[in-house]
């Protein structure tokens, strides 16, 4: 798989950042980029720094050096809900939905800080059309649903905000495998059809390197690889580490 985009300016471009949690050195200069109409991947065991990684571009951990760049713009240091209003949003690991809500009204929540609530009625429709299963179940609380049901849910609740650019936290965990296929098939979709740039955190590296353009692997809060995707699909250092071979 390849894409016209790389010799374009990146959407997002994260430059030697490092990360703390308290005296925890959790990122340790990281650096990446993912151009318009990418699938990039951050692969990596259990700790290794993804989770952070996007916590620290979403502004929920902010980097104590290094620089984040969106769309040219430096936002090392915004808030995290202005983060969301300027294009970037994430489905997180988890799901972190609203139980008690439907899922139209889950859906609304990830559209409340759009100021042109006259076209959030035309998005819904089109993620229905995305997510067929959801409109089937439109009126029912999502707390009830099946884990495949919730995670199409918390992908179709980030796409509500319109990003430019959606960050995906581990969207296979828990899920039974030919779930994991149909949903990675949506985001491969998303991608082709809407041109979506997409960071994708996942431990699911067969899956995950067989959509993607390009690819990094952090180990302890550094990168310790990156290259395309399909190249490091063939490198027997991934292959012994992630592929199982």
């Amino acid at each position: 798989m390849t894409n016209g985009n790389a010799a374009a300016v990146p959407i997002l471009q994260i430059l030697d950042i490092h990360t703390y949690y308290g005296s925890i050195h959790a990122l340790k200069g990281i650096s990446l980029e993912v151009h318009d109409g990418e699938i990039v991947t951050l692969l990596g065991a259990n700790g290794a720094g993804k989770s952070t990684t996007l916590r620290s571009i979403n502004g929920l951990n902010r980097p104590r050096q290094g620089h984040i760049r969106f769309q040219g713009r430096d936002i090392t240091t915004v808030p995290a809900h202005e983060i969301v209003k300027r294009g970037i949003a994430q489905s997180p690991e988890g799901r972190r939905l609203f139980p008690r809500m439907t899922v139209t009204e889950n859906l609304e929540m990830g559209a409340f800080q759009r100021k042109d609530r006259g076209e959030i009625k035309g998005d819904m429709d089109r993620v229905f059309e995305l997510f067929p299963r959801l409109q089937e179940r439109r009126t029912q609380k999502a707390g009830t649903m099946s884990g495949g049901e919730q995670q199409m849910l918390a992908v179709a609740r980030a796409l509500m905000a319109e990003p430019r650019i959606l960050m995906c936290d581990e969207p296979s965990l828990g899920l039974a495998p030919a779930i994991t296929q149909s949903l990675f098939a949506l985001l491969e979709r998303l991608n082709r059809e809407r041109g979506m740039a997409i960071l994708l955190v996942e431990q699911n590296a067969r899956l995950t390197l067989r959509i993607a353009h390009r690819a990094y692997v952090i180990e302890s809060g550094e990168i310790r690889l990156s290259g395309q995707a399909a190249a490091l699909r063939d490198d027997p250092l991934i292959q012994r580490a992630y592929l199982g071979t």
